[in-house]
């Protein structure tokens, strides 16, 4: 259920029943023993409980870790620095006991972890983010969690997230997650730093995003090991609220963080701007420039109609030349567009499979691939 559509005041505990997919962030500050860089794996067997109970709810779960690069400082003994070569060769040493440790607490739970390592063009870039969210609705419909990382050890500074809220606001983005949980060092958003000022109030809501929002933001968190922060954490939650998903900025330092969550902990919830779905579909429809068009036959035409996807067997011509993962105009027998949506295939692909049935694709391709050209979660009709 939408944010948009509940009756009642938002809080934590009534979006977290009601989502159907959530994307949860752990930040190095509450992963990591500061003092030994080492996992605090106590907690984090509390944390994949928490996971696993969720799961068994009927709830399907991405995880967003950091960690990696404070963990490859203690395995390599690093100094911190500012040095990009430093980070990526801490992270790549890091990683492995990262995903190790992850692996080790769903385990308990009989839950298979799986490692996904993104940069900013993964996201940026339609065809790479649609192969991305390929990956992980796959992982998601075998049981599997995916867990997700930035990948530091090839990341440029110029196309790197550099923190992993942002991220985090981009992998919901990706799987359509109804909300984002920021598990952090404190309980939400407050008027002011509260370790600092007394006086600080703290926002269980906010409706709306503005530059008095972000003027609450202060700095890094006070661990010592990440790199984000509050201001961080409301630009996540930008990103995701103009997507349809709801983000909670949750206290996570104690023991079962997600479950305190539902019994009704404080937190900050971020309302989102319609649903997930409403909100990709609008994209798609009122953002992406088409790169193309296929001419589809009346049969087609009645299939898109009723709801479903867009079969080669459909397709009488394809114009234009453009790569996967594009935008396309799709248009009936007499040149009326009836929808738009990203296709799967290149024009050279979807020329090869125009008028066949699916089960001839891997025949006509040699080699495997999607039964659709458009997948009806990628098209909207016009």
């Amino acid at each position: 259920m939408s944010a948009q559509t509940l009756s009642k005041p938002l809080d934590a505990t009534r979006l977290i029943a009601d989502a159907r997919r959530i994307t949860v962030k752990v930040g190095s500050s509450l992963l990591i023993d500061s003092g030994r860089e080492d996992v605090r794996r106590a907690w984090l067997r509390t944390l994949g409980a928490d996971l696993a109970a969720l799961r068994n709810g009927g709830k399907q779960l991405v995880v967003v870790s950091s960690g990696a690069v404070a963990l490859g400082r203690g395995k390599l003994g690093l100094k911190r620095s500012a040095r990009l070569d430093i980070k990526q060769a801490a992270a790549a040493a890091g990683q492995p006991r990262l995903m190790a440790a992850w692996d080790e607490a769903m385990g308990e739970a009989g839950i298979p972890t799986a490692q996904l390592l993104l940069t900013v063009e993964d996201t940026e870039s339609r065809r790479r983010w649609l192969n991305a969210r390929a990956t992980i609705e796959v992982l998601l419909a075998e049981g599997a969690l995916p867990v997700v990382n930035e990948n530091d050890s090839v990341a440029t500074e110029e196309l790197r997230y550099g923190d992993n809220d942002r991220l985090s606001a981009r992998v919901a983005q990706m799987v359509r997650s109804d909300v984002l949980i920021l598990l952090s060092d404190v309980d939400g958003l407050y008027t002011a730093d509260p370790s600092r000022d007394p006086a600080a109030e703290h926002l269980p809501l906010v409706e709306e995003i503005d530059a008095r929002i972000e003027g609450f933001a202060g700095g890094a968190g006070s661990a010592g090991v990440g790199t984000g922060g509050m201001r961080t954490k409301i630009a996540a939650a930008r990103i995701a609220r103009g997507v349809g998903c709801a983000t909670i900025i949750a206290k996570g330092q104690d023991p079962h963080p997600l479950r305190a969550l539902g019994d009704g902990a404080r937190a900050t919830v971020i309302a989102a701007c319609g649903s997930p779905a409403g909100a990709y579909k609008q994209w798609i429809a009122g953002t992406l420039t088409p790169a193309g068009a296929l001419v589809i036959d009346a049969g087609a035409v009645r299939a898109l109609l009723g709801g479903k996807s867009l079969l080669p067997a459909g397709v009488r011509r394809v114009d234009g030349e453009f790569e996967r993962g594009v935008c396309l105009r799709v248009l009936d027998p007499d040149g009326r567009e009836v929808a738009r949506g990203l296709t799967a295939y290149t024009s050279a692909e979807a020329g090869a499979v125009q008028g066949y049935v699916s089960t001839l694709i891997a025949d006509r391709l040699g080699y495997a691939g999607p039964d659709e050209i458009i997948h009806r979660d990628d098209l909207v009709l016009m």
